[in-house]
């Protein structure tokens, strides 16, 4: 049986993903894609021009997402803006992991793409969250740590449950922020 249209191409992005965080982007080919997904090369560019296009699907809900943390975040301070940009920080690393990893292995060609957001203004926001708006030297070191922990341990390869793995990347953030973990 034939699968539709909108099947088709749920399997082609979920071939992409899995190979693009495997294989880096550009270590995947759209052969490699189309092998995946049980289709034709011609079938998955039917459905996507090209590897770019695939990749923009794969990364679009990235940015909006961002935009609602930040929308969360903008009128809070102290303690309470940290540990909201935790939370926020962490369910978005975890919801998007693969995405996640993908960018890390291609930074370089990728981290500029147009459907992610300002890379270098969400960061400084989120930092600015994590530390609770302090423009204290060690605030900001700290910020900077454990929003690289989070992003970095969601992108690895632990075989933990979900839960296990979300209650330890908050509890390990909110240590090296210096809160409390209870």
């Amino acid at each position: 049986m034939a699968r539709s249209a909108t099947t088709m191409r749920a399997d082609i992005l979920d071939s992409a993903v899995r190979l693009f965080a495997a294989h880096g982007f550009r270590g995947t080919s759209l052969q490699d894609i189309a092998t995946d997904a049980g289709c034709s090369k011609a079938s998955l560019l039917y459905h996507f021009t090209n590897k770019d296009a695939i990749l923009t699907e794969l990364l679009a809900p990235v940015g909006p997402e961002f935009a609602e943390l930040e929308g969360r975040l903008a009128g809070l301070d102290g303690e309470e803006a940290a540990r909201a940009a935790v939370a926020g920080l962490v369910d978005l690393s975890l919801r998007f992991r693969l995405q996640v990893k993908i960018l890390l292995q291609d930074v370089d060609a990728l981290i500029c793409r147009p459907e992610l957001p300002d890379v270098d203004g969400i960061t400084g926001r989120l930092t600015d969250a994590l530390s609770g708006r302090s423009a204290a030297p060690q605030a900001r070191v700290w910020a900077w740590m454990a929003m690289l922990g989070i992003i970095l341990t969601s992108a690895g390869e632990l075989a933990l449950p979900e839960e296990t793995l979300r209650a330890e990347l908050t509890r390990g953030a909110l240590r090296t922020l210096g809160l409390r973990t209870d």
